[in-house]
Formats: C-alpha cells, structure tokens, sequence
C-alpha cells in the first residue's frame, strides 16, 4: 500500500481508451490510492469508452478542486478531442502541472498538454504556452505533428518522462506508464 492517502483525478469523457481508465485505476488502487473519475458530466453518469466499458462520474469538474489530488491522468482514445476544449478542465491540468503534481497522458491525451497553458490568468506571453513546450514527450504517432508544433521534442518511446510530466504511446505501454506514475506518486 506504498501510494496509501494519495488521490489520483482521471478525466473522462465519452468514448476513452478503456484499457487506459481500467488498467491505471486498478494498479493505483491495489497500491492504495484512491482514484476519482472527473468530467464534464454529472456525478453518477455512466461514461462509456471506445469498446463499451462503464465508468461512473464521480464529480463533475467545475466541483474538482486540485488541490484535492496528487496526480492527474489525461487517457487517450476519442475522449481528449472533447476535454482539451474545456476550460475548467485545461485549468484543472494546469493547476497540477504548475504545483508539480504528476500529470499523465497517454495516446491522444498528450493532446491535453498542448491545449492547456502555462498560466492561468493571462500574464506575459511565455505563460500562454502550451503546457508541453520545452517538454520532451511521447504519444500516439497520429498527434506527433500537434505537439512538435506546440513546441514539444516528441520522442518515440514506451514512456518518456520530463519533470512532472510522464508521457506514453499506446495501452501496449501501460505497464511501464502505470509504474512511472506509481513511482513518480511515491516520491510527491
């Protein structure tokens, strides 16, 4: 129970990558964390994945606090083309990202890293730039061009890690992602 008292936000919307919602969630727990499903949707609506997996709402994210959590997880599959143009959720990931927390992407969710910004007010023009910026990361190879030209170095590896920022490609890297994030949670 190394990960026991921490909290881990994973935000969904329909249509994620449902082996990248499961398979994290379940090895976070059995390390004793708890996992909170946040969304656009209310708590208690049943969100679906790609291949027709239940996930329940647990809070919607004008009511997620991140100051409450230890870690975000930003999954792939279909799901980040809708939470990337949320506003609450970009500043969500960026209230993590900017109080060092881990933040986790996976396949399309490193999509996250080049909607969401370095500031949440405004300020200069270097605190506008994409999360991802200055950042090496990896994901699916679909969206390399996106974060290339939001400024990110994209290598092509299982899991890249770069600060609090820990990137992965496909569900064929979830082991070695969910260890990264487990790891990075020991030590936060």
């Amino acid at each position: 129970m190394a990960l026991k008292g921490k909290r881990v936000a994973i935000i969904l919307d329909f249509t994620y990558e449902d082996l990248e919602v499961c398979y994290p969630q379940i090895r976070l727990q059995e390390e004793g964390a708890e996992v909170k499903h946040i969304s656009l949707h209310k708590p208690g609506t049943k969100v679906t994945g790609k291949y027709g997996y239940p996930t329940l709402v647990d809070q919607h994210i004008s009511d997620a606090n991140p100051a409450d959590f230890d870690a975000v997880i930003c999954p792939g599959g279909f799901a980040p083309d809708y939470y990337r143009r949320d506003a609450a959720m970009k500043d969500f990931v960026t209230n993590c990202f900017l109080k060092s927390k881990p933040v986790a992407a996976i396949c399309h969710g490193p999509w996250m890293l080049c909607s969401a910004r370095k500031s949440l007010n405004g300020g200069c023009p270097e605190s506008r730039q994409p999360l991802c910026k200055g950042l090496k990361v990896t994901a699916f190879h679909a969206i390399k061009d996106d974060l290339e030209n939001a400024g990110a170095e994209f290598v092509d590896a299982p899991v890249v890690v770069d600060r609090n920022v820990i990137t992965s490609r496909t569900p064929k890297d979830l082991v070695p992602w969910t260890l990264a994030i487990i790891e990075a949670l020991k030590y936060k």
